[in-house]
């Protein structure tokens, strides 16, 4: 019988897939504002944190590997924004085009509603049309754009924020 893709809440042991793909993305893409690349250490910081602030990360595997994951968390840390997250989808090079971004982005939302949620934010590097578009397809819209606010591979680059209303 074959596999399918799962999508399921992260497990500490889906940490080495996640760093491989987050640290992929900081070397070859804009959709990460990070220059240095992410070490099991801080990895594991960040997942412990969602944990204790009680963040969904979610990944997808297929047959026992992560080929993508998401998460959402605070917006900004000021008590009035308590309603409102920013969420983050990362799928793994090999695997774009193939679907696994919308399940992970509908895992978030999902999340997001059932937590009471008011809002999502989603920040996107304004060249990262597909991304803008996966957002678009569950409903965000065009809330902001800043431009040339991040500088990374020797070119500006504008940050939109895409918002969805839960």
């Amino acid at each position: 019988m074959e596999e399918v893709l799962n999508i399921r809440p992260a497990a500490e042991a889906d940490l080495v897939g996640i760093l491989s793909i987050y640290n992929e993305i900081i070397a070859n893409t804009t959709a990460v504002f990070h220059y240095d690349l992410q070490t099991m250490e801080s990895r594991k910081s960040w997942f412990d944190q969602k944990n204790k602030e009680g963040y969904p990360v979610f990944v997808a595997e297929e047959h026992g590997e992560i080929l993508g994951f998401s998460s959402f968390g605070p917006f900004r840390n000021w008590q009035a924004y308590r309603f409102t997250v920013e969420n983050s989808v990362y799928v793994r090079s090999d695997c774009r085009g193939r679907g696994i971004g919308k399940q992970l982005l509908k895992a978030t939302i999902d999340a997001a509603r059932g937590m009471g949620m008011h809002t999502i934010i989603a920040g996107i590097e304004l060249k990262n049309q597909a991304s803008i578009r996966m957002h678009k397809q569950f409903g965000f819209r065009e809330a902001a754009l800043l431009k040339e606010v991040g500088f990374k591979f020797e070119q500006w680059l504008d940050l939109v924020f895409l918002q969805l209303f839960l």
